[in-house]
């Protein structure tokens, strides 16, 4: 790791400090600086300490533009790292809950076609830092917007978040820390698109994170022209991956749908989408495409999303419509891109 502490978790602080001669009860009001901002007012000890390390300990994250909404609960920043690279962020709100999506890497591997950031390819990994120092940025800007602080956190920004597992995890270790963000790991969710070894990872980690898969197609072929990794990790060992979560965790899974007009949302594909999740513990939620420059595909009109979602219903699945956020500044699912455009590099 860097200088910065922003992705160190409470008792790592406590060890760093003891190693330096400095008590570790001086480990709560640094983590709290660090993770929630503010004015530093250090003094003792803990300040000489500071001062030695450089002052400010915090990841930096520079806003290169802020784009709202016009619904009025949707903001999105670009944010500059360290190296120059950058990536969106968004801030949105359902009902006053105040929700951050976060990115996890500069681009992504994953390819799928519909996706800006796919179409991007994959540049780097997020640090922990990087992703703990987008959230309080977000919570920053919620607090100055709304009066409020984050409530949620979806991890559906730029990137795959199980292909960067760890920075991911140890991210999110440190912004539900009760004595930081305190955001409670019931309110986050991590998506994907099929990344079975994760899913398998997650499925074991100690928190109760939600995890949402984006399934997009009910059979190998239909799938893999829109996902490209479906061809490494196929829907037999997906659905598997998925049934092991929910056996280990007792949660349900999320399975998200993009609906695009011609391709994936006719009534046959709906039936063979249910049964595909025949005696799972899932709720599907079904999203109507959202446009991208390189991608031509167009979301179906209202009376075939409302066909579609009717078949699942009647197949007892538990199904829903996403609300849709920040589509004028695209800022919605799959949405989401910096200008620069990177060369793909394999998936490891």
């Amino acid at each position: 790791m860097d200088g910065a502490l922003d992705g160190r978790k409470y008792e790592e602080l406590g060890e760093l400090l003891a190693a330096d001669g400095v008590s570790r009860a001086h480990a709560l009001p640094l983590f709290r600086w660090i993770q929630t901002g503010g004015e530093k007012d250090m003094r003792g000890p803990l300040k000489r300490w500071i001062d030695a390390r450089g002052g400010d300990l915090r990841t930096r994250v520079d806003q290169v533009r802020e784009t709202p909404s016009g619904d009025g609960w949707t903001n999105k920043f670009l944010l500059g790292m360290a190296d120059g690279s950058e990536v969106e962020t968004v801030l949105m709100g359902f009902s006053g809950r105040l929700t951050a999506c976060l990115s996890t890497q500069v681009g992504c591997a994953m390819g799928c076609v519909f996706c800006a950031t796919g179409q991007m390819g994959f540049t780097r990994h997020l640090s922990a830092g990087e992703i703990v120092a987008q959230a309080r940025h977000v919570a920053d800007e919620a607090k100055s917007k709304h009066g409020e602080r984050i409530r949620n956190l979806v991890m559906m920004g730029m990137g795959e978040p199980l292909h960067n597992f760890d920075e991911t995890m140890r991210a999110l270790d440190v912004l539900t820390d009760t004595r930081g963000m305190c955001i409670g790991a019931t309110k986050v969710t991590v998506s994907t698109v099929g990344h079975v070894p994760g899913i398998l990872k997650l499925a074991r980690h100690p928190q109760k994170y939600s995890l949402a898969v984006s399934l997009h197609g009910a059979t190998d072929e239909e799938r893999g022209k829109l996902i490209p990794v479906n061809r490494r990790w196929p829907l037999a060992d997906l659905m598997d991956a998925c049934r092991e979560y929910t056996e280990i965790k007792g949660m349900e899974v999320f399975i998200a749908w993009t609906l695009i007009g011609g391709v994936n949302d006719d009534l046959a594909q709906a039936e063979r989408l249910a049964s595909l999740l025949k005696g799972m513990k899932v709720h599907v939620n079904l999203i109507p495409l959202n446009p991208t420059d390189g991608y031509g595909g167009e979301a179906p009109a209202d009376e075939r999303v409302d066909a579609f979602q009717d078949v699942l219903l009647d197949a007892g699945l538990p199904v829903t419509v996403r609300q849709r956020r920040g589509i004028d500044v695209a800022a919605g699912c799959g949405q989401l891109s910096t200008t620069k455009k990177k060369e793909s590099k394999p998936v490891k």
